[in-house]
């Protein structure tokens, strides 16, 4: 993925700790209402893009909303940098990046993205266009690592 404006690679960090226990608490939530509530949070907790980076070259293609993302590889491992004008779905983006925030080529080709929001029980839970929108988000991280 080439934008002309590329973040400056010390963007490129891993996740804040605050994200993972968010993504553990989204597990952890007995009902739609506490997972919607905790992935609205992880939102909150994921850093702003600058808003000079938020190109169209850098949007994700198939999300109703508008997102971003920019990805780099240090050495085996691919980090990303996203954002999303929908408070939702830059909770669900956040959900995303704990998955696959530092890992290598091979743990992201393995990464079942369907299987994940089963074990996070939000399968079902959202909309049609919510759920391509994160499709789409899943296969440019797995396309950018391939």
């Amino acid at each position: 993925m080439q934008n002309p404006l590329t973040p400056d690679a010390s963007l490129f960090t891993p996740l804040d700790s605050e994200l993972t226990q968010g993504v553990n608490l989204i597990e952890q939530a007995t009902n739609w209402q506490e997972k919607y509530r905790q992935i609205m949070l992880l939102g909150k907790k994921l850093p702003n893009l600058a808003e000079e980076l938020r190109l169209e070259s850098a949007q994700v293609k198939g999300c109703e909303s508008q997102a971003w993302l920019y990805h780099l590889q240090v050495n085996e491992q691919h980090f990303y940098l996203a954002d999303s004008d929908a408070r939702i779905v830059k909770g669900l983006i956040a959900v995303l990046l704990v998955a696959t925030q530092g890992k290598t080529s091979q743990q992201i080709a393995a990464f079942d993205v369907n299987q994940y929001f089963d074990t996070l029980g939000l399968s079902g839970q959202l909309s049609p266009s919510r759920t391509n929108g994160l499709h789409a988000l899943a296969n440019v991280i797995k396309d950018s690592a391939a």
